[in-house]
């Protein structure tokens, strides 16, 4: 197998960055010992991640791990990739948080407690593995000088101890290939008093220090001592970090719904052995060391055999774009009556002349990005939920130019002016169904497959969906297809329900039929009018970021985004690039930003926040576009030219 060529880091090019040499680490977490906050099973740990900024001293939300269920010792598969910069300060805070729900508010879990550190100190610890006590409470990070300051936290007594967290890093190559392998068991020991076993593996990879790091885990087959698990993809960084001779650890357990997993055995191999394939090099004994030293006649726990191996090499944004794809962009905007009266100010539709609409800044934060790589500039523009003169009659997928043979608009501003036009010409009526622009889309998507064209569809929306069953079907019938959802909640209203459409935890299905990949991505909005966000939840009263996140704050707590005075393009780039940090992947710098210069003050004050919506919704437009993983593709914004935002997608776990 030929080893990938060295390339240089596009980063390299950066001029803003060049005297500023970066590294990317990956952080993996453990814990051990946390609270037990379930009555009759243990605890649902999350780990959530938060990083300050430099400057303003605001916590922002970078990420979250997987749930696992019932454990107080949990090793999280999930990790947080950073930029590592040696001669900076880098603040980070992770929450521990037993989840009760699926909501992915945090206020309604319950808190288990937090720890705070510097990415320094997790690097510079010995084998890069730093252990914490988490606490309750105990003390905040002042948010205008970084130092600790005392704090209550929601759900314990301040002070107490609750557990210990474990943070390991370890800097990342650049090798893009991504190993895909399924494995089958056989004759593994028999666990369960009344069936068999149910058998899962998890893979590690092998430290300098001895020690292990989790990095997969398998499904739960059910009842078997003879498993055939399914097919799987991973990095191969992930799996070994691009050393081929690295130690592969691989435990077998028998699952346990208390979370008390029962130890079947263990086998060790590297990624130049899988690299074989299906071989006798590749049947491995399992061993449970303790029964080896028990019983003399024991041999082993049964056999793990790999079935298939394959490798790719995973490509990048930029390959696409090189390659020709051109990127279609379709905006479709909520035109229901629950947006409030146009003509009102505390409508979601209402035209000021000082400052655009939240409908007009989603829509322009989004599209100031997309329309560069679109070469005629030409877009789509649909409503849905209006009457419609001259008859009254409803519709669910009107263009807002008018023009049923031809609904593209001429630019973003084209979108905008079609847009107010349609606002001083339609009755706002109801319901909210999103399934006619979708199967709009997924109609032109699918009249181009030859991976020329890819189909970006923008729903922005104030209210709860109202045909999920035909909405779910039709995401489902467009997976297969070369298109991208993004969703982009406005307003107060209540979009729990709507996060189910996004497919990143539990893939979607209609009439018995999985999505073939994740193609959805939910960006609820908490606005309020006049520039108000709900903040985005934590246990600690900490100063809330800019931008509105996935998650919501508690009921009846809101902040005021902060105002500035009106700034140049250079600076307004370099401070939008200070607000990615709560809504998505790490942004380095933001190319283009909406043009809100001459605005209003107020103007800009709304603004504001929509410049974080502007490089996180990028980040999910894009989410889905590299198909070998789609779940883990991050954006990262360099210096690129003034007309060009995005500069390469790299990979995240």
């Amino acid at each position: 197998m030929e080893q990938p060529e060295d390339m240089a880091s596009l980063s390299e090019f950066d001029s803003l960055a060049g005297s500023i040499p970066a590294t990317k680490v990956e952080i993996t977490v453990s814990c051990r010992n946390l609270l037990d906050k379930d009555m009759f099973s243990k605890s649902d740990p999350l780990c959530v991640m938060y990083t300050q900024g430099m400057e303003n001293k605001q916590w922002r939300e970078f990420g979250r791990t997987e749930v696992i269920d019932n454990t107080l010792n949990p090793d999280f598969v999930r990790k947080f990739i950073v930029d590592y910069f040696f001669e900076e300060k880098q603040n980070l805070r992770f929450d521990l948080y037993d989840v009760d729900s699926k909501s992915p508010d945090l206020s309604k879990h319950d808190f288990l407690g937090q720890a705070f550190c510097t990415l320094g100190e997790i690097v510079g610890s010995p084998g890069s593995r730093l252990e914490k006590p988490l606490t309750i409470g105990a003390f905040s990070l002042n948010s205008r000088t970084g130092k600790p300051m005392p704090a209550v936290s929601n759900g314990g007594v301040p002070g107490k101890k609750c557990g210990t967290i474990i943070l390991s890093a370890e800097e990342l190559s650049n090798c893009r290939d991504v190993a895909t392998m399924q494995f089958c068991a056989n004759k593994l020991d028999k666990k369960d008093f009344f069936g068999k076993s149910d058998p899962f593996l998890v893979f590690y990879r092998s430290n300098e220090d001895g020690t292990f790091t989790i990095c997969h885990k398998t499904e739960v087959m059910k009842n078997t001592l003879n498993p055939v698990w399914q097919t799987f993809s991973i990095p191969v960084r992930a799996l070994c970090n691009g050393d081929y001779d690295r130690t592969i650890k691989v435990e077998v357990y028998d699952w346990d719904r208390d979370g008390s997993h029962d130890f079947i055995g263990e086998f060790t191999t590297s990624y130049r052995e899988l690299a074989r394939g299906q071989s006798q090099f590749n049947i491995y004994e399992v061993v449970n060391p303790k029964k080896k030293m028990k019983k003399k006649k024991y041999v082993n726990s049964g056999t793990v055999t790999l079935l298939s191996f394959a490798v790719e090499s995973e490509c990048t944004f930029l390959d696409y774009i090189k390659g020709g794809t051109q990127i279609n962009f379709t905006v479709a905007i909520d035109f229901t009556a629950s947006n409030g009266n146009p003509s009102q100010s505390t409508s979601l539709h209402y035209m000021s002349p000082y400052q655009l609409n939240a409908y007009a800044l989603a829509l322009t934060a989004v599209g100031e990005i997309i329309q560069h790589y679109d070469s005629d500039k030409m877009f789509p523009a649909l409503g849905f939920g209006a009457k419609l003169p001259p008859d009254g009659r409803v519709s669910h997928e009107f263009p807002l130019n008018g023009n049923q043979e031809n609904p593209s608009c001429c630019g973003i501003d084209g979108i905008l002016e079609a847009y107010h036009r349609s606002l001083r010409t339609v009755q706002l009526y109801g319901p909210t169904n999103f399934a006619p622009v979708v199967t709009h889309v997924a109609r032109n998507a699918a009249a181009v497959q030859d991976g020329s064209q890819y189909s970006v569809l923008l729903i922005i929306t104030d209210g709860v969906i109202s045909d999920m069953a035909q909405t779910k079907e039709a995401i489902v019938n467009a997976a297969k297809l070369p298109m991208s959802i993004i969703i982009v909640g406005v307003g107060q209203a209540e979009f729990d329900a709507m996060v189910e459409l996004d497919g990143d935890d539990v893939r979607i299905s209609s009439r018995g039929k999985l999505a073939e990949r994740d193609i959805v991505q939910v960006k609820p909005r908490p606005c309020l009018p006049h520039g108000k966000f709900k903040s985005p939840s934590s246990q600690a009263d900490l100063t809330p970021p800019l931008g509105a996140s996935l998650v919501k704050g508690p009921e009846g707590r809101h902040w005021e985004p902060q105002s500035g005075p009106a700034t140049t393009e250079g600076s307004r780039s370099q401070s939008s690039a200070m607000l990615w940090s709560g809504l998505g992947p790490p942004l380095s710098h933001l190319g283009h930003t909406p043009n809100i210069a001459g605005a209003q003050p107020e103007a800009r004050t709304l603004c504001q926040p929509f410049l974080s919506l502007q490089a996180s919704v990028v980040s999910l437009v894009l989410v889905f576009f590299c198909p070998l993983k789609a779940e883990a593709v991050s954006l990262v914004l360099l210096q690129p030219s003034p007309r060009i935002g995005i500069a390469r997608l790299t990979e995240s776990m």
